[in-house]
């Protein structure tokens, strides 16, 4: 989330992994909208073996998985958040939401004082 000069990135770990942070919540919400992870990782740009290895990932890290796989013939495939995946998406975007009032604290306001606009170039 880009508020200004503010950018805001909440990344949740588990051990050394990256339980969830901003793009493996927008996988999630892709899982939602489009009830497949290769229909997902298509609306998100990235290939189908990115998206499954984030999905793993995910699952690895919750209990019970974040991300339910639909198996079988004809119209019943695909995937599906489950319901801790929903608990853990709306947890993970109201932590982004209260965090975004970090841009209305005195600290950032003094901190933004002193930030340039831009970097000065590198003196080589």
């Amino acid at each position: 989330m880009k508020l200004g000069p503010l950018w805001l990135k909440i990344q949740i770990a588990c051990g050394d992994a990256l339980a969830i942070g901003p793009g493996k919540a927008d996988l999630l919400e892709a899982i939602i909208a489009e009830g497949s992870i290769s229909g997902a990782g298509r609306a998100l740009g990235m290939s189908y073996r990115r998206a499954w290895l984030l999905v793993d990932e995910m699952n690895r890290c919750f209990d019970p998985v974040l991300v339910e796989t639909i198996k079988g013939g004809g119209r019943e495939r695909g995937a599906k958040v489950s319901a801790t995946g929903l608990a853990v998406l709306d947890a993970y975007r109201e932590m982004e939401r209260e965090a975004a009032a970090a841009a209305d604290r005195p600290a950032y306001a003094r901190l933004r004082a002193h930030l340039r606009t831009e970097p000065v170039p590198n003196a080589s």
